[in-house]
């Protein structure tokens, strides 16, 4: 009778779970797994929902919980979803994973297609940066230490961020308040578009020169980690490499990392406490910004 009880139980969990998963998106179910499994342990949301820019657009701030006398260095971290879905609160692990290693980060949304086209994500990346050179430091974070980061889409913002200084320019930023960038399987070199997402989001602009940091590339540039995997069929490995050979020609201070089997969206996974195993992506990003900062 007990085992049936059990057993009863059991099916029941996992046909909970099963309809957590239909609708819940794969990040905010990673989110939800890594706390769970401690991934906020010595953390804290020190902001939700703060507004920021001329559209609406809203961010999460992520710090140690412990207090600090010193200003910690800063990361702003941009969410993937192919410049269609995604959003701030889904991508709590990351804002605990770094916040784990002494880091204050800021999770910003920004509009997506069909509602906009390029470059109005660029330009929301680049007001989510003025926010942070302006208010970082009611959160504890060093206005003067900022890094940008993203996965996949994120990662085409935050490197093109870094390479073309007309969009921080226009938001009110100096370009050289950038001090490092990390891209995680990020599209860097993919004209001519020959996917919908791409299409969709980059073909309307008249000069498909700038939506490809491949072809914004210079010596000047902050220091880049650029990360790819070996099975990633999403944003093709070559996107990375490609980047920074041309990076290097220049002479710009870029490191690179393809980690073997990985999947496009194992890179990011690895972030979170319950895929750490996967690869040392975290490790990695930390020893890069320590570097870099």
């Amino acid at each position: 009778m007990k085992k049936r009880v059990a057993a009863s139980i059991a099916i029941a969990l996992l046909l909970v779970f099963a309809g957590f998963i239909a609708f819940t998106s794969p990040p905010k179910l990673l989110s939800v797994v890594d706390g769970l499994a401690g991934g906020g342990s010595g953390t804290q949301r020190a902001g939700t929902g703060v507004a920021f820019g001329k559209h609406g657009q809203t961010l999460d701030v992520w710090r140690p919980a412990e207090h600090s006398d010193r200003p910690r260095p800063v990361i702003v971290f941009f969410h993937g979803g192919g410049w269609v879905k995604g959003d701030r609160d889904a991508y709590a692990f990351v804002g605990r994973a770094f916040a784990s290693r002494g880091y204050t980060v800021v999770i910003p949304d920004y509009r997506k297609v069909p509602d906009v086209r390029f470059p109005a994500f660029i330009e929301d990346g680049a007001e989510a940066v003025r926010w942070t050179r302006e208010n970082i430091a009611q959160f504890g974070g060093d206005p003067d230490r900022i890094a940008l980061a993203g996965h996949s889409a994120g990662a085409h913002t935050a490197v093109t961020l870094a390479l073309d200084p007309r969009w921080l320019t226009a938001a009110g930023v100096e370009p050289g308040a950038v001090k490092a960038v990390i891209g995680l399987s990020g599209p860097y070199d993919f004209y001519p578009f020959d996917k919908k997402r791409s299409i969709d989001a980059m073909s309307q602009w008249p000069e498909p020169r700038d939506t490809q940091p491949i072809a914004l590339a210079h010596a000047d540039a902050p220091p880049m980690l650029l990360v790819t995997s070996s099975k990633d069929t999403v944003v093709r490995p070559y996107n990375t490499e490609n980047l920074t050979a041309k990076l290097r020609e220049l002479g710009a201070p870029v490191e690179s990392e393809n980690y073997e089997g990985l999947r496009h969206e194992e890179v990011v996974m690895a972030l979170s406490k319950a895929f750490r195993g996967k690869a040392p992506v975290l490790d990695r990003s930390v020893t890069f910004l320590k570097r870099a900062m």
